[in-house]
């Protein structure tokens, strides 16, 4: 009940990763860039902020849409979803994880437009499927930013 629920706007960094685990619950993970634009009225100037990047975990019938949806790298999207926050100890550095465990998930409208087509539901998560979803996580948080800082630019896609 106490979960912190959040939208983030911005664009998918990375091709998105799919996989089914041992029990079958497909999962899909991306990670989504978003970078905060803010007007400087000293230079009259749209400026870039830090961009930012979230691993998106998609499960079951949302990971099934996700994947024969095409929403691919530069791809504007909505994201909503639990927020998760990870510290974890890795090569002897503190590091954090930020994860969205997606309830929704679609392209920005603003941006384009979407052909939909309706599509079914299925059960709940297992503690195999939550270990999958924190690794493929750890190996977005492992890749390089760069890639990912080019891939939130919509120009460079």
């Amino acid at each position: 009940m106490n979960e912190a629920h959040v939208t983030i706007t911005g664009w998918v960094a990375a091709e998105p990763r799919y996989a089914v685990t041992t029990n079958g619950t497909p999962l899909l993970s991306l990670r989504v860039g978003c970078t905060p634009r803010r007007f400087d009225r000293q230079t009259n100037q749209w400026q870039d902020d830090e961009s930012l990047f979230v691993t998106v975990n998609c499960w079951r019938n949302l990971a099934e849409n996700v994947n024969a949806s095409d929403l691919r790298r530069g791809t504007p999207v909505l994201v909503t979803g639990r927020l998760r926050v990870r510290q974890y100890e890795r090569d002897d550095q503190w590091r954090f994880s930020a994860e969205v465990e997606a309830l929704t998930l679609g392209p920005d409208l603003n941006r384009g437009t979407v052909d939909f087509r309706p599509a079914q539901r299925s059960g709940p998560l297992t503690d195999d499927d939550r270990r999958l979803a924190r690794d493929a996580a750890d190996e977005w948080a492992l890749g390089a930013p760069a890639d990912e800082e080019e891939a939130d630019d919509p120009k460079a896609a």
